[in-house]
């Protein structure tokens, strides 16, 4: 994996690198929404990304980076679930092996996405510490390259190509919300920013239950001793070493929300924008429903990062 930060002129060469594979998914608008938030909301549509997540950006920018001789030797990540979809559809857009360790207890929705697009999967136990350990014993025994979720800086580029995209078709911004967990979307946004928007204010939508993005900025440094408790499955992972740097750096908001009013801002997405979002991605709305008067009159972008639910386990139900 590169040691390297990723800079913002990375995130332009991800946008032409990834061209062609990734979707341009649509910017959605809601007066309804607009005026229940008091500001004029502009939703990033990455829930209809290919794989039905943002991820799909990161892991093509990693796997079309990679030379012909390490691509033919494959790809291995861990992953929860949308990173591991995109990393294996990706993995298939070049027709090289794609190795996903997958920790028990995964969203059967993400998990037969990773399946779906013709990945190995490899069972391990919820910790990070085996996550870690199986993909090291894959990567000696196949000469796999790890591609990591969140803090590899080619992923961190691809990313970022979001908000370019985003800027291109809503104009100025004052302010855009994104989600974080390991912090990828985060920091490639702020990467991305300081090239197409740089006096647009970068927010991060946190769970309470997950909040170590918020308590590492409000410290100065990377607080890593958290132990999620959320219902928004894609936002648990810890933030990454070079993502609390990229964020640190362009002095990032955080809004910590809690799992009820994430749930609630989901129902509204589903009722009246009629989108079919996740826990993880709805929690970008309902942090600009939690705080209004921090966007009032404003020009917002919200991104939607992922759609990929269980249908079967909604957690409005019983």
């Amino acid at each position: 994996m590169p040691v390297d930060l990723p800079a913002a002129d990375d995130v332009l060469a991800a946008a032409a690198r990834i061209a062609g594979h990734a979707s341009v998914t649509p910017v959605l608008r809601s007066r309804v929404l607009d005026g229940m938030a008091g500001c004029e909301l502009h939703f990033k549509a990455e829930h209809l990304q290919r794989g039905g997540a943002f991820k799909f950006r990161g892991a093509c920018n990693a796997v079309w980076s990679l030379s012909d001789g390490e691509a033919a030797r494959g790809v291995v990540t861990h992953s929860s679930g949308n990173h591991g979809a995109a990393l294996a559809l990706a993995a298939r857009s070049r027709g090289i092996p794609c190795h996903v360790v997958v920790p028990e207890g995964a969203v059967a929705a993400k998990l037969a996405n990773i399946e779906r697009h013709g990945a190995t999967v490899w069972r391990c136990e919820a910790t990070l510490a085996a996550r870690e350990a199986t993909c090291a014993r894959i990567q000696a025994e196949t000469g796999a390259q790890l591609v990591h979720p969140y803090a590899d800086a080619r992923v961190i580029a691809g990313q970022g190509t979001a908000t370019v995209e985003l800027v291109g078709q809503a104009g100025a911004l004052d302010t855009l919300v994104v989600p974080v967990g390991g912090g990828g979307l985060a920091a490639g946004t702020a990467l991305a920013l300081a090239t197409v928007a740089p006096r647009c204010r970068l927010v991060l939508a946190e769970p309470a239950g997950a909040d170590d993005t918020a308590r590492s900025l409000a410290a100065g440094e990377r607080q890593t001793d958290l132990v999620p408790d959320t219902v928004c499955d894609g936002l648990r992972a810890s933030l990454g070493a070079p993502n609390f740097a990229l964020l640190r750096a362009w002095g990032t908001e955080a809004v910590v929300v809690d799992d009820a009013a994430t749930i609630a801002a989901m129902r509204l997405a589903w009722q009246v924008l009629k989108q079919v979002v996740e826990p993880s991605s709805a929690i970008a709305l309902a942090a600009v429903l939690a705080q209004p008067a921090r966007f009032a009159g404003q020009r917002v972008g919200v991104v939607f990062t992922g759609g990929n639910v269980d249908l079967g386990a909604l957690p409005w139900r019983g």
